[in-house]
């Protein structure tokens, strides 16, 4: 009887898909939110210790990214919107990005701790923990307040800069950690309107699947009535000056308005059946009932890249309050 034998599975992963593993869109974001706050903290940092601390906060939200592709592939593979992922597409192996996160995490914790202080590398590590393992694993798939507890995550990045250049997480870093825990469930309840299926698909009870799309709207609302004055409050605050209050009040005012034409739409409902006569029509009426949902995620990016963006160009021309 002869012996089979096997040879390993070898890899067919390209760069580029490890690449994809770090959600480099997020990670973009994490990176302009943390160099905010070390920036706006007072004193000064060395600018070779700066660069460094941001690279490894970079690295730490990518190895998060990492960890969740490689929990989440079976439910990725479900979803439309994230079927393409390196693991859920099977370009990636989960061991394989498991381990490309692991390492990620110890190199971006240590190197930070060490470049800077061990308060910014503890928050780092606690964020990376905190998304990975207490999101992905426990809150997403139990609770539909799931984006609302697992949105601290993205909200830690400037907390973790503020901390790198001084030691230290005053209530001012904690007032930014705010403006970004509020802004994220409009904002990503906005996306969910409009991706309900999905979610559905996948068995996960994001908020229009587990308590439909009308309640949805009212919650997006109610947020946003309560993010739009603590997105202002830094230019009371002492952290901004008159370029932050004229973008966060205009800023605002627009969130607020498209927050008010979610709520009277009917975006998130299934197609008047009644209206809707043959697939075409159906298709219209789901696309013209999902644009308001899909305006206010747009436009909450952009809002928030602007509050940020103003307490950077105020901090570094020293225009600030």
């Amino acid at each position: 009887m002869t012996e089979v034998q096997t040879r390993p599975v070898l890899s067919t992963a390209q760069p580029e898909d490890f690449f994809q593993l770090l959600k480099p869109r997020v990670m973009s974001l994490v990176v302009f939110t943390a160099a905010t706050g070390l920036i706006v903290a007072p004193g000064s940092v060395n600018p070779l210790v700066a660069a460094i601390a941001i690279l490894c906060i970079a690295v730490g939200a990518g190895a998060a990214g990492a960890l969740n592709m490689a929990l989440e592939g079976e439910t990725d593979a479900l979803m439309r919107r994230t079927r393409g992922r390196p693991v859920a597409a099977g370009r990636v192996r989960k061991n394989d990005a498991m381990a490309f996160g692991v390492i990620l995490s110890l190199f971006s914790v240590m190197l930070l701790g060490m470049n800077t202080n061990w308060l910014a590398a503890g928050l780092l590590a606690m964020t990376i923990v905190y998304y990975a393992g207490f999101y992905t694993l426990l809150l997403k798939r139990r609770t539909p307040q799931n984006i609302v507890i697992g949105g601290a995550a993205g909200a830690f990045p400037p907390v973790i800069g503020w901390a790198a250049a001084t030691g230290h997480a005053p209530w001012q870093a904690w007032l930014l950690f705010l403006i970004i825990f509020l802004w994220t469930p409009p904002h990503s309840w906005a996306l969910a309107l409009y991706s309900a299926g999905d979610y559905a698909k996948a068995g996960i009870p994001m908020m229009p699947v587990a308590k439909g799309a009308k309640s949805t709207r009212l919650q997006i609302l109610l947020y946003t009535l309560v993010f739009v004055p603590v997105a202002i409050a830094p230019a009371f605050a002492g952290l901004g000056g008159i370029i932050y209050l004229v973008v966060s009040v205009a800023g605002g005012l627009g969130f607020l308005g498209l927050a008010v034409r979610l709520y009277r739409s009917r975006a998130g409902d299934e197609p008047d059946k009644a209206e809707a006569v043959g697939r075409e029509a159906a298709l219209y009426d789901v696309k013209v009932q999902a644009k308001p949902a899909r305006d206010l995620f747009a436009f909450s990016i952009l809002y928030l890249m602007a509050l940020f963006s103003a307490l950077l160009v105020e901090a570094l021309s020293g225009l600030g309050a």
